[in-house]
């Protein structure tokens, strides 16, 4: 019995590597080794290092062309932004060549390259420029000013940017350094989303919504920032090579110069990364406390955020309906522990206070109003189909209704009367049966010969996928 499962393993490997005769599981475990460095081996459709450091070089350059392209996208985003529209943006993304310079600015850290660096900084600030003045005079010209929740979502950055931001940017790369660069590229473009956040930021400075500009621009920042940090880390796994200088004590001068840059870059990335991480945590637990403690029958959350005030973290309340007691909030508060939210003050405003703030209350109401309006009209979309699928069967046997009575009547004189019920269909089942209803002459019968023959006839003229025949021998 214990020589069984091993027998089993050998079979399996011999599957994997037929050309294997060794039975040593030591053996085994060099070739599942081997086979696995060779599966994931960057090497294998790697492009020449110094063509690809060529085309990093050149998409860090912006000027003429790109620059205009880069308006464009611009523009393209912020009417997306303005009309709520995703399919727009997704398209803008794609026009948009701001990835060069963050992943020149990476690259320039992997291989000390210090001229690189500098280009790739001093273009990343020009299309960052760019792209903020042109959102704004859009944004200022545009009669439209609401916030959708496309321009709503491009503020509030967390640890799944962070995450998008880095993979995206380790990607992007290693795609970069392929051969075969496939669709990758504009794939990254759309993930990293870089360009609406700075479209929100204009937005901002247009409507003078400092949170909007801020918050945006933080969230570019990061993405930047988490790019650059990936492509960093890609450059020195794959080795390209690093610049060479002819003058030794310059060369150490710029690789301390670079390495000083790197960990600047680096230490306030981590630091960043474990504050998302325990804000993603608290804002999950402050949910939790509100959905579960607040879920009352008189009265209804409108809006809640989780905050900080003089250094002390607060989850402010909005609520309306029936006010709630003192001694009902410190019980609530007191409930705050049970969720991981110590040391957390509950600050609950009810009804119209004079702390509310109206406007960004509004905004609020209209970005979940936004989010759910897309489910809501799916799901009208839907029953629409739905419903026409039906009224479209209906008239169809409607119509042919009248000429396989006719026909049927001379191919089966026992019939009198006769009648078509179009087959059900509702949103949880589909009934494909053809339901005829037949009347005999007056002392007339079907024998069950005729009955096979006519359903037959039937499923043939109407084209159903199955006839069911009632037999109606009412007397009159």
């Amino acid at each position: 019995m214990s020589n069984e499962p091993m027998e089993r393993d050998d079979e399996d490997l011999d599957e994997i590597f037929p050309d294997k005769t060794s039975k040593n599981p030591k053996d085994r475990r060099e070739e599942i080794r081997a086979y696995l460095a060779k599966l994931f081996d960057f090497h294998t459709d790697k492009e020449d290092d110094f063509e690809t450091l060529e085309m990093v070089r050149a998409d860090v350059d912006f000027r003429g062309t790109k620059l205009w392209i880069l308006i464009c996208a611009i523009f393209v985003a912020s009417l997306g932004l303005n009309t709520n529209s995703t399919a727009v943006i997704i398209g803008a993304m794609l026009i948009s060549p701001l990835m060069g310079p963050i992943i020149g600015f990476g690259t320039a850290l992997g291989i000390y390259d210090f001229e690189l660096l500098k280009k790739s900084l001093r273009n990343l600030g020009l299309t960052t420029l760019f792209s903020v003045l042109t959102a704004t005079i859009y944004f200022i010209l545009t009669p439209i000013t609401d916030s959708g929740s496309e321009l709503l979502g491009r503020t509030q950055p967390n640890i799944y940017d962070v995450l998008i931001a880095f993979f995206g940017g380790a990607a992007g790369m290693i795609a970069a350094s392929t051969k075969s660069k496939g669709q990758v590229l504009p794939g990254v473009a759309i993930a990293t989303a870089l360009m609406p956040p700075l479209c929100t930021a204009g937005y901002g400075i247009a409507t003078g919504q400092w949170h909007f500009f801020f918050g945006a621009f933080y969230l570019f920042l990061i993405n930047s920032v988490f790019i650059a940090l990936a492509t960093y880390l890609v450059v020195r796994l794959l080795r390209f090579p690093p610049k060479v200088f002819l003058d030794r004590a310059r060369g150490r001068k710029v690789h301390r110069i670079l390495m000083v840059i790197a960990t600047c870059t680096i230490i306030p990335a981590v630091y960043l990364s474990i504050g998302m991480v325990r804000d993603s945590i608290a804002t999950r637990n402050a949910k939790s406390f509100v959905e579960k403690e607040l879920a009352l029958t008189s009265t209804q959350v409108v809006k809640y955020n989780l905050g900080t005030q003089d250094g002390v973290r607060v989850l402010d309340v909005v609520l309306l309906g029936q006010p709630l007691e003192n001694s009902e909030i410190d019980s609530l508060q007191g409930r705050l522990k049970d969720y991981g939210l110590a040391g957390t003050r509950l600050l609950i405003h009810q009804g119209f206070e004079d702390k509310t703030d109206l406007g960004e209350l509004r905004n609020t109401v209209l970005k979940d109003l936004y989010e759910n309006s897309d489910a809501i009209i799916q799901r009208q979309r839907q029953e629409i189909d739905s419903l026409k699928q039906i009224i479209a069967k209906r008239d169809y046997y409607d119509e042919l209704e009248s000429a396989v009575v006719e026909e049927m009547k001379s191919l089966f004189p026992s019939v009198e009367k006769a009648f078509l019920v179009a087959p059900s269909q509702s949103k949880t089942a589909t009934d494909s049966t053809l339901n005829v209803v037949i009347r005999p002459r007056t002392g007339g019968a079907l024998s069950v010969a005729e009955r096979q023959k006519m359903i037959v006839w039937l499923s043939a003229r109407t084209k159903a996928k199955a006839v069911d025949l009632i037999i109606d021998s009412q007397k009159k």
